[in-house]
């Protein structure tokens, strides 16, 4: 890894960090990227009240995502589910709820701080049947053909080599296997620049991907019936969005990863 791709990491990890503690010990609302795209449907106000009265108080402070994937996500009794940057735990106690006790819900994250909330959320709503990991997303500590569906929640933008997330996702994914994604994407006439300009990288913004670069990454990472749909606009071209696709039955030969980088300038918030 680089060092400006290691010093966006660490800098995405300190604010995790933070946030998680502003929650834990001071019972705060975690922060969520730039000021603006907070008010524009980040955090837990994607999801229904009904949801929400299933979490502990804690797990919706800590919401720092841009949509919804449990909405998307189609979860069955008895399945395996993998949220990538499960932050608090809020998609991961729902998860596990909808698969039930002979199903499990797997979460990973980086930072020892959210990984402890999350662990206090799951044992506070009563669920036995979440699994937190510590690790990162380009490298999913999981073995092959383990998962049937691959949740996230604006985490794969934060990414600095989303080619590698896309592929780790393909390969624990069983034959057939599915995912459901909300991200930050840009429409396709906006450079990588013209989004840096828009928002920080750590605000979910500057390193978000557009639409034809992240169907172009899911092809070549070996997936087929591809959606990437924009939910709401939280800047000028740069939208909230909703990615499924499912991972093709027959092995197949996986195209050479396109170079999605995004924008790497500094940032400041979110998850």
């Amino acid at each position: 890894m680089t060092d400006s791709a290691e010093k966006l990491r660490e800098e995405v990890r300190r604010r995790y960090a933070e946030a998680a503690r502003s929650v834990s010990e001071k019972g705060g609302k975690a922060c969520c990227g730039d000021e603006k795209a907070a008010s524009d449907g980040f955090g837990a106000a994607s999801y229904s009240a009904g949801e929400r009265d299933e979490l502990p108080d804690a797990a919706t402070l800590a919401s720092l995502g841009c949509g919804n994937p449990i909405a998307v996500a189609d979860l069955n009794e008895g399945e395996t589910v993998l949220d990538l940057g499960s932050g608090g735990g809020i998609d991961v106690i729902l998860s596990a709820r909808r698969v039930g006790e002979t199903g499990r819900a797997f979460g990973l994250d980086m930072t020892d701080e959210m990984l402890a909330l999350a662990q206090r959320n799951a044992k506070q709503a009563g669920v036995s049947n979440a699994i937190f990991l510590k690790g990162v997303i380009e490298q999913i500590p999981l073995p092959a053909e383990s998962v049937d569906v691959v949740i996230s929640n604006c985490v794969i933008n934060l990414s600095t080599d989303k080619p590698a997330v896309l592929m780790e996702m393909a390969r624990v994914l069983k034959p057939g296997g599915r995912i459901g994604i909300a991200d930050v994407i840009a429409e396709d006439r906006l450079s990588p620049a013209a989004r840096g300009e828009r928002g920080s990288y750590s605000g979910c913004i500057a390193g978000a991907l557009s639409r034809s670069e992240y169907e172009q990454g899911l092809v070549a990472a070996g997936f087929e019936q591809i959606s990437v749909e924009f939910t709401h606009e939280v800047e000028d071209g740069m939208h909230s969005s909703i990615v499924k696709a499912a991972r093709a039955e027959q092995a197949r030969p996986v195209a050479k990863p396109l170079p999605l980088t995004g924008n790497r300038s500094k940032g400041t918030c979110c998850g």
